[in-house]
C-alpha cells in the first residue's frame, strides 16, 4: 500500500498540535504535575495511553490509502511518548521514525517530525535554539531536518511551536516574531532554490506580523485557507470563531508541487458547539473536565506532487 503511495508521485504531511501530550511520570526538570496521576487533571496512565491511540487514530484517519509520509507533532513530551506513540499505539504498524526536540520549554513540551523511511531518507538534522528576549519564558527549539525524497530531491524541514498569547497579543508579539527571526536565519543559510518546509503552531493567524514577516523573507503561506468539508473553516475554533494557527509555508522551489492542502474535520474528530453553534474541536479536556477527545487542534493536511 506504502509502495503504491510512492509511485503515484505525491508526497503528504500532517502538522497536528496534539494538545499536551504527556505521559503520567514526574519529571523533576520541568513543571508537569499537573500531568500525573496526582496532578489536578488526574492524568492516569489508562488516560495515557488513550490519549495515544487517539492520536494514532487522528493521524490515520488523514489519508484514505496508506499512511501520510511526514508528520509534523507539536506539545509532545518526550522520546518516550514518541516512542509509545509509533511503537504501542494504533500507529505501531505505520512504520514511522522520529526525530524530536530537547527544548528548555518549562512544562517539557516539544517538537517532533514523524517520517516513512520508505519515502523520506534523513539525511542530518538540529535543534535550532531561540535565546529568549528580557522576561520571556524560554521557549521550542525549532526543529530542522534535512532528508532526502524518493525523487531524489532534497527537502528542508522545519517543525515550529511559537510562543503562546498568554499574557496579551500585543504584549507577547516580540516573542513570536523572534522566532520567526531565528528561522529566517537560518533559511538563509541554505540554497537560494532550496526546497524549504517550515510547520507547526505559530500562535498566530495569516494576516498577523510573525506570519507577514515570513512571507516578506521568501516563504508561501499555502495553507490560510484550507479548510474542512464537516464544518471546520480553520484549524481552531475560539468563542465560536474558526481560525487557524496551524500552518505550512514553503519555498518559492515548491510552490508549484502544492497540489492539495484542507482540514482533517472527520466527523469523530467534532463534536456539537452548544454555546455558539455548529461543530467545534473535539478536545481532551474541556476546562479540568476530561472527555476522552482528540486535541483542540484539527490537522492540517498538504500533498506535494
Amino acid at each position: 500500500m506504502i509502495l503504491s503511495l510512492l509511485l503515484s508521485g505525491f508526497l503528504s504531511l500532517v502538522e497536528l498540535n496534539c494538545e499536551n501530550l504527556f505521559d503520567c511520570r514526574h519529571d523533576s526538570l520541568k513543571q508537569d504535575i499537573e500531568w500525573t496521576p496526582e496532578g489536578q487533571r488526574k492524568w492516569t496512565p489508562g488516560r495515557y495511553w488513550r490519549k495515544l491511540n487517539n492520536i494514532g487514530q487522528e493521524i490515520l484517519s488523514c489519508q484514505q490509502q496508506g499512511v501520510p509520509d511526514l508528520v509534523a507533532l507539536v506539545e509532545v513530551e518526550n522520546d518516550s511518548c514518541l516512542f509509545d506513540l509509533t511503537r504501542r499505539s494504533l500507529l505501531r504498524g505505520a512504520g514511522y521514525e522520529y526525530l524530536m526536540t530537547q527544548s528548555p520549554d518549562l512544562r517539557g513540551i516539544d517538537v517532533a517530525l514523524l517520517y516513512q523511511p520508505l519515502s523520506f531518507r534523513p539525511i542530518c538534522y538540529d535543534y535550532l535554539r531561540v535565546n529568549p528576549l528580557e522576561n520571556m519564558r524560554p521557549t521550542r527549539d525549532i526543529l530542522y531536518v534535512q532528508g532526502e525524497v524518493i525523487s531524489g530531491d532534497t527537502l528542508h524541514v522545519f517543525v515550529v511551536h511559537a510562543p503562546s498569547r498568554f499574557g496579551g497579543e500585543k504584549a507577547t508579539r516580540p516573542n513570536r516574531l523572534l522566532v520567526m527571526q531565528r528561522l529566517v536565519e537560518a533559511i538563509r543559510l541554505l540554497p537560494h532554490d532550496a526546497k524549504v518546509i517550515v510547520a507547526g503552531d505559530f500562535n498566530d493567524y495569516a494576516d498577523s506580523p510573525s506570519l507577514l514577516f515570513m512571507q516578506e523573507n521568501g516563504l508561501y503561506n499555502m495553507t490560510h485557507q484550507a479548510q474542512g468539508t464537516h464544518g471546520a473553516m480553520g484549524t481552531y475554533r475560539y468563542e465560536g470563531q474558526w481560525r487557524s494557527i496551524d500552518h505550512v509555508l514553503v519555498s518559492r522551489a515548491l510552490c508549484d508541487s502544492v497540489s492539495q492542502t484542507y482540514v482533517n474535520d472527520s466527523p469523530f474528530l467534532l463534536q456539537e458547539d452548544k454555546k455558539y453553534g455548529g461543530v467545534k474541536p473535539l478536545r481532551t479536556f474541556n476546562g479540568l473536565r476530561y472527555q476522552r477527545g482528540f486535541s483542540d487542534h484539527l490537522p492540517l493536511v498538504v500533498r506535494f506532487q
